[in-house]
């Protein structure tokens, strides 16, 4: 066989006669207009776009990081172009509906020969417990579909593969859209491009209308892998979009038959799921493939209509490789009409003469036959290895792809063409069919037909020009009664609210690792530690060593001002402890993404940035660590300052304080404990160092102008409930918090925390009716440790009855004997 030159990809800017094409003409005026290398720097503002929103990790180089990109010159599809796109996907979509209806109803289409029996019943996708015996389903099996398309040499589009299991893409092309008018705005005013949000609002429309018409307030939730996913971040865009609730597998449960999300305010009824989660994932009692994941009798639930499914579980047969082979002759048989839009070349090798046809041509990929794996080149002298040594032939299917077209993207600050494939998606009103004016372009020098839309890689925006006098109609109003007003907590997953619990924890441990490496800074940056101070580097020795900086515990006496340098600097390394606690709340911040606004997002991500980056540049020099400490210290307030600005006080905020609070509750009683544990006659010191890490030395300075004694001190950073910085406000703010969630009579907890808050108020009264206001402080360290265990036990507390779900424990032993609470934060 002779061998032919391999043929020029059809460019998408240029028409077959060398000039540009229409609709690029606009776009490439506005272009011109810039200026030279504006393109390239818009290109670095659209990465740093997508890093500061939150499609790479909050940190970089962090395990979840997405090198998502987008290129700035967007892929334009004129109004025509697009109109045929939409009939042919709206009719692909009618097609594969009614095919998987049989082939999980009567099966004609099997019985008749029309479908290989293998096609079906070998494909893992086929879910047995979803078919109803001779009838078709009473429900559409498709809500949401999404077609992947490559251009060929003649200028027609043909389909690469179809998605109807869970189509990634649709937040991410919302996204790409949003951020390039941000980036680009004079592109927009210089085009008519159809908005994406009418798309949208049918989407939102049609999963309200598809809940039992009894439910008045139908609740919809969106089920995504998890955090951990790198889809997640699509999922949480796409549930902002939809107005979902965002869950995981653990947040919902099947209680007689219905489906619940699991609410801090107690179960919550879900009547539809959206899932992005393949439907052999979806129930461990059914599926054998769900492992671990999925929710127990959710398959049941969904038969009996206690809940609305979709996609269906088992509309993932559809994508089977092999079924592209059949469709072309069953769209006339089940539609009535030829298929508009037609597949790449497919063949089914458990055909003869299919097995014939591909032995004696070149350029053939095969791959499985249901499985969707990606493509293998199979070279004519290894087919009777790779295919025909198997026993099994009708595991294959074979794909001959057209030469991929070419887009123009932006490369340093010039042009080059790269392949494209068009992923274009729509969703199902139950009525109509509705195809996004828009879609996701995938941009690669070699683009696989195989597998699911990848995490990292170059996009682009898709425009669709508007048709001038074109009307846009969104959906009819969805009429639903008035609904009540609610300003509790909210139905906030016990999940969410123990990650942001432990956000603030993690935030506020920087915070005060940030304030102990200060204070010792001041008293060794000379090299020489006077004797008044020796006491305090002593107690903040063991505050550092409570704080992670391992060795810092076994440091005393005149060694302390040698020794400390060097494990501070070494705290500050790569692995250290400082690092180490950026990095738990990098992974907190993006675990809670969904529940923080844009500015709180931002502010945690930016500065966290900043401040991790100077911890590492600093070395061992305590100057520099000296600053980077301020850094880390912003990036505390700033957080602090948008969540009280920009979250309302909900269940997410709540939540979120009450980390911070029993975290700075517990430092608080640990720091002043080890600061007063020296003689009497050096209490001043103690004194001195406990104001200092209790940022109250200006408050003290400007009430008493006088020398420093024990009760007023003390006073204030214990007993005091207008200091923030005091132990009283935290425990006050603490049983605030715990008495909103509290539920029904049970007030072993916000007692706990008053009774706490007492016992500091004690302490101080005690003081100021000593004899000897010196002794008496010198003698406290033993009460603010059992302080400091109460408190870790009360977070402990909280964790049982609010995150594990489990009953506060209880002390056995007498008759008679309290309930405590118990183990240690």
């Amino acid at each position: 066989m002779a061998d032919h030159p391999a043929p020029l990809p059809l460019d998408e800017m240029v028409d077959g006669r060398g000039g540009v094409r229409p609709h690029w003409r606009m776009l490439l005026g506005i272009l011109g207009g810039m200026g030279e290398g504006v393109l390239g720097e818009r290109a670095r503002r659209l990465d740093r776009a997508f890093e500061d929103e939150g499609m790479a990790g909050v940190l970089p180089g962090a395990k979840r990081e997405v090198a998502w990109r987008c290129d700035p010159l967007p892929l334009v599809l004129p109004a025509e172009e697009f109109a045929t796109l939409e009939a042919g996907i709206a009719q692909r979509a009618r097609l594969l509906e009614a095919v998987l209806a049989d082939l999980y109803g009567p099966q004609r289409l099997v019985a008749e020969g029309a479908i290989p029996p293998e096609v079906v019943f070998a494909n893992p996708a086929f879910l047995r417990p979803c078919r109803q015996e001779g009838a078709a389903p009473t429900q559409p099996m498709l809500h949401v579909y999404a077609v992947d398309l490559l251009r060929g040499l003649d200028g027609a589009w043909r389909v690469l593969a179809d998605r109807t299991t869970a189509p990634a893409g649709p937040g991410l092309a919302r996204e790409n859209r949003r951020l390039l008018a941000r980036v680009m705005p004079e592109a927009f005013r210089g085009a008519q491009v159809r908005s994406m949000r009418p798309f949208f609002d049918v989407w939102q429309d049609a999963l309200q209308r598809l809940a039992p018409p009894e439910r008045g307030d139908p609740a919809v939730a969106l089920l995504t892998r998890g955090t951990h996913h790198p889809r997640w971040f699509e999922d949480m865009l796409l549930s902002r979009e939809l107005s979902c609730a965002l869950v995981e597998s653990g947040d919902l449960t099947v209680r007689g038959g219905v489906l619940y999300l699991k609410t801090l305010q107690g179960l919550q009824r879900v009547d539809v799921l959206l899932s992005r989660v393949e439907g052999t994932s979806l129930d461990p009692l059914e599926c054998a493939e769900a492992g671990t994941f999925g929710v127990p009798g959710l398959l049941d639930a969904a038969r009996h209509g206690a809940v609305r499914v979709l996609n269906v579980p088992g509309a993932g047969l559809a994508e089977a490789p092999a079924l592209a082979a059949f469709l072309d002759a069953l769209a006339p048989r089940l539609l009535g009409e030829a298929l508009l839009l037609p597949s790449v070349e497919t063949l089914w090798l458990g055909d003869p003469a299919a097995r014939s046809r591909i032995a004696q041509e070149s350029g053939w990929l095969v791959r499985g036959a249901t499985d969707g794996a990606a493509p293998t080149p199979v070279p004519l002298d290894a087919w009777a290895h790779a295919i025909g040594a198997e026993a099994r032939p009708a595991a294959y299917a074979a794909t001959r792809l057209p030469v991929a077209s070419v887009v123009p993207c932006v490369v340093g600050d010039g042009l080059e063409p790269r392949p494209l494939m068009l992923r274009m998606f729509a969703v199902f009103d139950g009525t109509a069919w509705h195809v996004m004016p828009g879609g996701l372009a995938r941009i690669g020098e070699a683009l696989s037909i195989g597998g699911a839309l990848p995490t990292q890689g170059l996009s682009k925006d898709v425009w669709v020009l508007a048709d001038e006098g074109a009307d846009i109609i969104g959906p009819a109003a969805l009429q639903l009664p008035p609904l009540p007003i609610r300003r509790q907590p909210g139905a906030l997953p016990s999940r969410v609210a123990d990650n942001l619990f432990w956000l603030g924890r993690y935030t506020e441990r920087l915070e005060r690792a940030a304030r102990l490496v200060r204070a010792t800074q001041a008293r060794i940056s000379r090299g020489v530690v006077l004797p008044r101070e020796a006491a305090e580097v002593a107690a903040l020795a063991r505050c550092l060593g409570q704080a992670g900086f391992t060795g810092a515990e076994e440091v005393a006496g005149s060694s302390a001002a040698q020794a400390l340098p060097g494990i501070i600097a070494a705290a500050m390394r790569e692995g250290g402890a400082l690092p180490a606690l950026a990095d738990r709340i990098a992974t907190l911040t993006a675990m809670v993404r969904d529940r923080l606004t844009a500015d709180m997002h931002a502010t945690f991500t930016l500065t966290l940035r900043t401040a991790r980056a100077e911890m590492l540049a600093a070395g061992s020099g305590l100057d520099a660590i000296g600053r980077a400490m301020i850094s880390v210290l912003r990036f505390a307030t700033a957080v602090a300052g948008v969540a009280a600005e920009s979250m309302v006080r909900g269940g997410a905020w709540l939540f979120l304080d009450l980390g911070r609070r029993m975290e700075r509750a517990q430092a608080i009683a640990s720091e002043v404990q080890f600061a007063l544990d020296q003689p009497p006659a050096r209490i001043e010191g103690g004194l001195r160092l406990t104001l200092e890490l209790c940022d109250s030395v200006i408050t003290y300075r400007s009430r008493y102008l006088t020398i420093l004694q024990p009760a007023p001190a003390l006073d204030l950073v214990l007993a005091d409930p207008s200091n923030p910085r005091a132990l009283a406000f935290q425990l006050e703010a603490i049983s605030r918090s715990l008495s909103e969630v509290a539920t029904g009579d049970d007030r072993a907890l916000p007692d706990e925390a008053a009774s706490l808050l007492a016992e500091a108020e004690a302490i101080v009264a005690d003081v100021i009716r000593a004899p000897d206001q010196a002794f008496a402080a010198a003698g406290l360290p033993p009460r603010l440790e059992a302080m400091a265990n109460r408190i870790a036990a009360l977070s402990d507390g909280v964790t049982r009855q609010y995150f594990a779900l489990l009953p506060v424990a209880q002390t056995l032993g007498l008759e008679g004997a309290e309930p405590a609470l118990k183990g240690a934060a």
